[in-house]
Formats: C-alpha cells, structure tokens, sequence
C-alpha cells in the first residue's frame, strides 16, 4: 500500500470515529437577529421529527423576517410564527409532541412551542431563558406530555439575554410582544468546512 493510501486511511479512522466528528453530525442552525447572532445545534437523535420539521421551515426560507413575538426575561423568547406586522403564517401540519424524550427545557435549549394540545407545535418555537423544568414530560395526558426540547444554543446565549431584556407591550391581540421589533433577518443550516479524508489528502 502506498504511504499516500496509508494516510488517506488514518485520516478516515480518526475523522469517523472521533468525538469531534461525531459531535459535528448533529445539524447547525445559525440563526441571525436583530440583536446578533445565534447559532443551535439540532438533537436529531432525540427528537428526530422536531429535527427535521425545524430543518423543513429553515430550508423553505420560512423563519427569515419573521420576529420574536413573545418575551418574558427569566423565561424564554418565543419566535418562528409572526412578520414584523403582527400577521401570523400559514404553516405545514402539526407534528408529534417528542417531550418524552429526556430531554429537559433548560437555559440554553430550544423546544417546540404549541398550544394546549400537545400535538400542535407547527413552525414556531422557543428558546429557554432559564432553567424551565416544569415544561418537561412528566405524563401521557393533556396536561403532562411538556415541551419537546430539540435543540440548544451552542454560540450566542448573551444575545438570548438581550432579546429576554427587550420592553414589551400588547399588540396584535397578543401581550409580551417587543415594543420594537426584534427581526430574525435569516435563518440557515450551517455547512461543516471540516473535509472527509480523502479530500484532505489530495
């Protein structure tokens, strides 16, 4: 075997079987505000349907100008739904509630949001201020199936705090709304710049 071929195949055992690699197969999700710049990682082995509902929206350019229409500091942010006019967007069906999954709304992750039917999460979704384990799974019913935690922030909680600080009134109908908008300019899938091995080895 050539030393070029004997390189190509390190590179492959280390790329594949590192926690490195494994860690960047979970999708990206750079979101860009107003305020800054949030960047999510997707737990798509948790919440598989959540994952790829949220992808679906992000792909179609759907959440690009839309606003954070609902802010309680201490709580969470809640975005995905409204254009900056208070007009709401027609979306896809409603999905499976994933609470059960394990996962728990903490500071920093992102989760469906619904009404209170617990298979009616949609497009919209919002981001745990604090830690907010009462939203978690506890039963199978009406009032106990939760919040299903999909994601979290991995770049970008000070802006969360920013967004969470904004002034609110009541508009459209609708309390804890920002006083000024805070836009959510584009949201895209984030493309790993890590090559597989036998491009690294041309």
């Amino acid at each position: 075997m050539s030393l070029r071929k004997v390189k190509a195949l390190i590179l492959s055992i280390f790329f594949f079987s590192s926690p490195l690699w494994a860690a960047s197969s979970n999708p990206q999700v750079i979101l860009e505000t107003s305020e800054g710049v949030i960047e999510i990682e997707l737990l798509r082995d948790a919440a598989p349907i959540s994952t790829a509902n949220f992808l679906d929206y992000v792909e179609k350019g759907f959440y690009n100008d839309t606003i954070f229409h609902r802010v309680i500091s201490g709580f969470m942010i809640q975005g995905g739904g409204f254009t900056s006019s208070m007009k709401q967007k027609a979306t896809n069906k409603p999905i499976l509630n994933e609470a059960d999954n394990g996962l728990s709304n903490l500071r920093g992750t992102l989760a469906m949001a619904r009404t209170s039917d617990p298979h009616s999460a949609t497009g919209q979704f919002f981001i745990n201020h604090s830690d907010n384990t009462f939203l978690d799974h506890k039963t199978k019913s009406r009032q106990g199936w939760g919040y299903a935690v999909f994601g979290k922030v991995t770049q970008g909680l000070p802006v969360v705090d920013i967004i969470a600080s904004a002034k609110t009134s009541s508009r459209g109908g609708m309390g804890d709304v920002p006083k000024e908008n805070i836009i959510i300019i584009s949201a895209s899938v984030k493309h790993s710049t890590m090559l597989g091995a036998s491009e690294r080895s041309q």
